[in-house]
């Protein structure tokens, strides 16, 4: 593409975890000249920080596996159904080696800010190493929980003992043998972490805000002969998870909830929770996700569940939420969780009777008094979606800085693209499919739609996009209305935004986080946008008359016309 002013780069993308791997590689085939800028020391993202004792995947992991290359199939061995941190990192160095897209990364490269340079169509960035560098695309694959969040207690920096976020464990081996831990918070990682603290630490002590509903992983090992039948089964594997509203192996039950016996309901939901990963929550009856009445039988059943792997009838009871129902925001996946406070060395307090006044020195106070700690874990969530784009300061062509657009939550075009921000690109950004997917399977979709954008603007010598206003506005009000069909409206969750360690973010109004139309319908309105010509895209500010006409749904028709 001839331009007056060549940028340093065609393409900058911003992290190396599993969207920026595939989306250079995406590139790197085409020819084009571009650069990958990570933060941290090496690639991994979520793989590379995430190092606490029980980070593993909660989908399958031959469904978390890239499936662009008949060759990484083949050669990769996964050696659990449910793979833990130190092989997934294994894999996506495997991925990134094998391809040769080192050459194509730079390291400790933590970008400061981003402004669009209307003049030359570029993006103008500041490098933490000092570098100001230029681009004609500027991708941002950042990860939708990469910026963690710690809880607004008075004290923490008075303890004297070892303190960390989860997101932030030490690389270097942690000896809890003989340790008064505490872990704050019963979240996804909690639930993750907690069982594995509990085998080590000489007591754990467990700060519960409000408990999470959570189900059983049933994870076991992948036998040689076991893998070679799931090597021939990848094209099968891919095609039902690409018919999954979310991503996975497991598609939900079409029969009606009502139109089942109870008797047959119970039947089904006890071998679902008996069945590897997510199969109680998405091999479930749809109307668990939007029926009040068929939620609360479930979470019924699964309350019943806790009781009987909790010993303590009360300590039971303080586990199961009484404030959302089952499967209405993401559930974590926990190999034994529950059985984890049947052990003498676990403590559970609950801080909604009894509050944490403070960090000390020593460890922390309750209204109860004060408890002795050698180690405290925050495992208190992420600023997630938007909190890794609100760390760089991007400015669009008015000057306005991005986080001040997303002041009161995300609007986007396909969670892709947005107005004001020419050339800018998020193949998992907010509001997109690729938010509430089986996440691999969501950053394909994404990279291979903003890659094609690129190749569309190259042949026809387009310096520059961006959406509509119209067109973002549209894209909103359906993303919107994809909420109200679901009971997810009504959860305290980052899925709405919700996390109460951070000012603004409290339980109030809902932030519409991500796309919730199902990965399906989400392909068909992308693929129906391309094959208009990316209507809702304005190229070199020249005007788009068809651009202000077609909804989500008539593109969705247009992609399979």
């Amino acid at each position: 593409m001839a331009t007056a002013v060549q940028p340093d780069y065609e393409t900058i993308i911003i992290g190396a975890g599993v969207a920026g791997i595939y989306q250079i590689k995406r590139l790197v085939d085409l020819g084009i000249h571009a650069t990958v800028l990570e933060a941290a020391p090496d690639l991994g993202g979520t793989w590379y920080n995430n190092r606490y004792p029980g980070a593993r995947f909660d989908s399958e992991s031959y469904t978390y596996g890239y499936s662009f290359s008949k060759e990484l199939l083949a050669e990769w061995h996964w050696k659990e159904h449910f793979s833990a941190q130190p092989e997934n990192l294994r894999y996506l160095n495997f991925v990134a080696d094998r391809l040769d897209l080192r050459r194509h990364m730079q390291f400790g490269c933590r970008v400061e800010a981003a402004r669009f340079d209307s003049d030359n169509d570029l993006w103008r960035l500041r490098v933490s190493d000092g570098r100001e560098l230029s681009c004609r695309f500027l991708i941002l694959a950042v990860g939708l929980l990469s910026v963690p969040t710690l809880p607004r207690i008075p004290g923490r920096e008075d303890f004297r003992g070892r303190a960390f976020h989860t997101f932030d464990w030490p690389h270097e081996p942690l000896d809890l043998a003989g340790k008064r831990v505490a872990v704050l918070g019963t979240g996804a990682t909690a639930i993750q972490l907690i069982p594995e603290v509990a085998k080590k630490a000489a007591q754990l002590t467990v700060f519960q805000r409000r408990p999470n509903w959570a189900a059983p992983l049933n994870n076991r090992p992948i036998s040689e002969e076991e893998m070679d039948g799931i090597r021939a089964r990848y094209d099968e594997i891919f095609a039902t998870c690409d018919r999954s509203p979310y991503g996975f192996v497991h598609e939900p039950d079409r029969r009606g909830f009502r139109e089942v016996s109870r008797e047959e309901r119970i039947a089904l939901w006890d071998r679902l929770y008996d069945e590897p990963g997510f199969a109680i929550w998405l091999a479930n009856f749809l109307e668990i996700f939007s029926d009040e009445e068929a939620n609360a039988e479930l979470s019924a059943y699964l309350a019943n569940r806790i009781r009987q792997r909790v010993k303590d009838p009360v300590l039971a009871e303080k586990l199961i939420p009484r404030d959302h129902g089952f499967g209405v925001q993401r559930v974590p996946m926990e190999s034994g969780y529950f059985e984890a406070y049947n052990r003498d060395n676990v403590r559970l307090v609950d801080i909604s009777e009894t509050p944490i006044e403070r960090i000390t020195e020593r460890g922390i106070r309750t209204t109860e008094g004060e408890s002795e700690f050698d180690i405290i874990v925050y495992a208190t969530g992420f600023d997630a979606i938007t909190g890794a784009y609100d760390h760089i300061d991007i400015r669009g062509t008015d000057g306005e800085a991005l986080r001040d657009k997303w002041r009161d939550g995300p609007s986007t075009f396909v969670g892709m693209m947005i107005h004001g921000f020419p050339n800018l690109l998020m193949p998992n950004g907010p509001q997109s499919g690729s938010a509430s997917t089986n996440y691999p399977r969501g950053i394909e979709v994404g990279v291979d739609w903003c890659t094609r954008l690129i190749e569309y603007m190259r042949a026809h010598g387009h310096l520059r996009a961006e959406p509509t206003r119209e067109a973002e506005e549209r894209w909103a009000a359906h993303v919107a209305e994809m909420y109200q069909k679901l009971l997810m409206r009504k959860a305290k969750s980052w899925f709405t935004g919700y996390n109460s360690n951070i000012e603004g973010h409290e339980a109030g109004r809902i932030r519409y986080f991500i796309y919730n139309g199902g990965m399906p319908k989400y392909r068909k309105i992308i693929q129906g946008i391309a094959h208009m010509g990316y209507e809702g895209v304005v190229f070199d500010g020249a005007g788009n008359p068809a651009g202000t006409t077609t909804s989500p749904a008539q593109a969705a028709g247009m992609a399979s016309s």
